[in-house]
């Protein structure tokens, strides 16, 4: 029997979840790189270079791709003839190598995680606990499987039972084209088939976690009813021309990943989860010789992608001298730099904003006039002044825009994907507009950002509200003060095109 070392199991989940908030897995990279090149869409090729030149930077300066760091999924597969020598449960052995690994001062990572999800919601500190799933196997092994699942992408994840008689295909693509851009594409599709409800997420999720061969699979042809399934599903959710961050394009996903169980001949249940730009997860193996070890992938895996001259393609926006007036003459596609004050505020912030409001109380901040950013930032090491500080998903913010805009005065809001109905026509009611940054290019934006102090809320942790003062943040037009979005235009006419 061969005994695995508590201490070497967690090391190696600590290590583990330290490389994965780096480093892409090298798969993802040749593909997205692949994606990069055939992008006819130049607001979507843009999107994909600036994710590419993020993946980059956060392996030179070894910090997190994205300031979503993720939920930790553990999957624990020991094998008959294992023996791990441990008195605690395998759930308090990786919650322990998740506070290690999130609150390791040389590379922190975001604490995302709330206790009690009905009630308090009250942020855990330190990312505990994880979601672990273990199995007994057959060998003398211990087989772990670590991914950083980011809210964005995980909140897209969809179930039904079909009936047997139905389309996998029909449903997923019809699935896909409703969810909008809040997954951050283009990313990979995880599919679950058979079972239970409960056996296809799983099934999805653990899809997920298999090496990429798409590009492998359109050279060679489908030989299998499985890869032919899968490439139906790639070919048809890239023609619907969603595009990276949903502003239109040829390339939506970059692989499409199925696995499947026996079921129940009356049911045919089927879960779809989708994986962001934030491709994050790695396997490893504990045989009792000691813990695992990580070797960064060689630098020249990354393509050095070399973004557009701002001056020439950007319009200089001045965030403290902002007028409804200028506001009103942006449009749809324009791309902003913006450099000046800017406020952030998330789901937190928002409700007790609005909370404060329909009191009657004065709120913290002054939001006239001003720009608020859809964001939760990573904590800052050494001498940087904010860490990776990407978007998140605007339509959690939906239900409270129409009262901000009324009661404040804000002007512009800035986040990632498109925003609701009701949303778009509050925003061309006020004069407002709404711009994106690009999702999953966490630490370009951040090199923007020259200050950041918390100025409401500091107790919301990552959600408190800061003051930023920002130089030539990028930025593209999404709503404008008309009430177009992009993310209705765009996809549109790269439907038509492709």
């Amino acid at each position: 029997m061969k005994v695995i070392q508590e201490a070497d199991f967690v090391a190696s989940l600590t290590d583990a979840m330290q490389f994965i908030s780096t480093f892409h897995p090298s798969d993802f990279v040749r593909h997205l790189t692949a994606a990069y090149e055939a992008e006819e869409s130049p607001a979507a090729r843009d999107a994909i270079g600036q994710i590419l030149y993020n993946s980059r930077l956060a392996v030179l300066g070894r910090r997190p791709i994205c300031q979503d760091t993720g939920v930790v999924n553990v999957f624990v597969d020991i094998g008959i003839g294992a023996r791990l020598e441990t008195k605690s449960t395998v759930q308090a052995l990786v919650d322990r190598a998740v506070r290690a690994a999130y609150l390791d001062e040389k590379n922190p990572l975001r604490a995302s995680v709330v206790h009690d999800p009905l009630f308090k919601r009250a942020n855990s500190g330190d990312n505990t606990p994880a979601v672990v799933h273990v199995d007994i196997v057959e060998g003398y092994a211990i087989d772990v499987t670590v991914a950083a699942k980011g809210g964005g992408s995980e909140n897209k994840a969809s179930f039904k039972v079909l009936e047997p008689s139905e389309s996998v295909a029909d449903w997923v693509v019809n699935t896909v084209e409703k969810l909008g851009a809040g997954w951050c594409p283009p990313g990979v599709l995880g599919i679950g088939v058979g079972g239970s409800a409960e056996k296809a997420m799983l099934l999805a999720k653990r899809s997920l976690m298999e090496p990429m061969n798409m590009s492998e699979l359109k050279r060679r042809g489908a030989s299998t009813p499985e890869e032919k399934l899968r490439f139906e599903i790639y070919e048809r959710v890239n023609a619907l021309g969603i595009g990276a961050q949903g502003l239109g394009g040829r390339v939506t996903v970059l692989d499409v990943k199925i696995k499947s169980f026996p079921t129940h001949a009356a049911s045919l249940p089927v879960a779809l989860i989708p994986n962001c730009a934030a491709n994050r997860h790695i396997h490893f193996r504990l045989d009792g010789s000691g813990r695992a070890h990580f070797t960064p992938p060689e630098i020249s895996n990354w393509p050095e992608i070399v973004l557009e001259n701002a001056a020439a393609s950007f319009r200089r926006v001045d965030l403290d001298k902002l007028t409804p007036a200028e506001v009103r003459s942006w449009t749809i596609g324009e791309r902003l730099l913006l450099t000046g004050t800017l406020l952030t505020g998330r789901d937190a912030a928002h409700k007790r904003l609005v909370e404060m409001i329909r009191r009657g109380e004065k709120l913290p901040v002054d939001l006239k006039g001003k720009a608020i950013y859809y964001v939760g930032p990573v904590n800052a090491v050494g001498a940087e002044v904010v860490g990776p500080a990407g978007p998140t998903t605007s339509t959690r913010m939906d239900r409270f825009t129409g009262e901000l805009l009324e009661h404040t005065g804000l002007l512009v809001m800035i986040g990632k994907a498109e925003r609701g109905p009701a949303a778009v026509e509050s925003i061309a009611r006020h004069g407002a507009a709404y711009l994106i940054a690009v999702g999953g290019a966490a630490i370009l934006i951040s090199k923007s950002i020259k200050s950041s102090k918390v100025i409401a809320f500091p107790e919301l942790g990552m959600e408190a509200i800061h003051e930023f003062r920002v130089e030539e943040m990028p930025v593209t037009v999404a709503v404008d003060a008309a009430g177009n979005s992009i993310h209705e235009s765009g996809p549109k006419a790269w439907r038509r095109a492709i």
